[in-house]
């Protein structure tokens, strides 16, 4: 017998009990959002360059560039094609620019957590370690936001066998960690039930501009082949009722907010803004929130 995780069974989409986002919408698309602090000089990197010496100038500005430029651009276009944004945040960024956390918060965005940062992953650590730093990035965004996150999504998606009995003990709603399915799924957790949302590792500007070296305009193709695909299926009605999907789409303030890539974002996040009366455009939370209600 293979090793198992044991978190959920086997459920074929198509056996399904349908049900509907709000005002009957089929589609739920939301836009995640990045910004992450990184030391320097140690720990975990996202690199540009690859192979560079420790005294990582080149690599460690790059990200920079993410919150001291990129994520403001990607602000305004945000701002120009009305589009909600659930922020995942390190929590260090508090005390780095808590100014551009903000911005955010004064559009109304929901504010998820990111952990503490991404020099760091919890996976590395035994569980008193791991609810630690759990209990750290809660408490600085909770301190600072007024209310506590209600997701959660791991630096470099990185789990314990304990994660989601932790993130569930911590209060937390859902997690972004786990990408196996369209549409929301339990998890099963030693005290309870905690909801996984559907976060994307294809629609994802790292694993696929950084790690594939997918160029700018495919990847803005492949955003508009997602959303026109997931539309389709969603009002499919083969092998039983419409499914209702999500999409997600995942971004970086350091990635796409690079001026080049932001001028093919904008020809794909437009595409979606103008069907946005066939589809929810939403948070992660407020999939969560819905779903929660909605499925066994």
């Amino acid at each position: 017998m293979l090793n198992s995780h044991g978190r959920y069974a086997y459920s074929g989409i198509v056996e399904r009990k349908p049900f509907d986002w709000p005002e009957g919408k089929k589609l739920a698309v939301y836009i995640a959002l990045n910004l992450e602090h990184y030391a320097f000089g140690e720990g975990l990197t996202e690199q540009l360059v690859p192979g560079m010496p420790a005294h990582d100038v080149l690599n460690h500005s790059w990200r920079e560039y993410g919150n001291r430029v990129g994520a403001w651009r990607l602000l305004e276009l945000f701002d120009e094609l009305g589009l909600p944004v659930t922020l995942l945040v390190n929590s260090e960024l508090y005390g780095e620019c808590p100014q551009l956390i903000a911005a955010f918060r004064q559009r109304g965005d929901e504010i998820a957590a990111h952990g503490r940062t991404n020099s760091e992953r919890q996976s590395d650590l035994p569980e008193e370690a791991e609810a630690r730093l759990i209990a750290e990035a809660t408490d600085t965004i909770t301190r600072h936001e007024g209310r506590p996150p209600r997701g959660w999504l791991g630096p470099w998606i990185a789990e314990t066998t304990a994660t989601p009995d932790l993130l569930h003990e911590s209060g937390y709603h859902y997690v972004l960690d786990w990408c196996a399915d369209d549409q929301p799924i339990w998890l099963g957790t030693r005290k309870g039930r905690l909801l996984a949302v559907p976060y994307p590792q294809e629609l994802n500007d790292s694993s696929a501009i950084i790690g594939r070296q997918v160029g700018a305009s495919e990847f803005s193709d492949m955003v508009c082949d997602q959303f026109d695909e997931m539309l389709r299926q969603s009002r499919s009605t083969h092998r039983g009722a419409a499914q209702p999907l999500v999409m997600g789409i995942a971004l970086h303030s350091y990635i796409a907010g690079q001026p080049f890539r932001l001028a093919h974002l904008r020809r794909a996040l437009r595409h979606i803004a103008q069907r946005r009366g066939d589809i929810w455009l939403t948070t992660a939370g407020a999939i969560a929130a819905h779903a929660g209600t909605r499925i066994a």
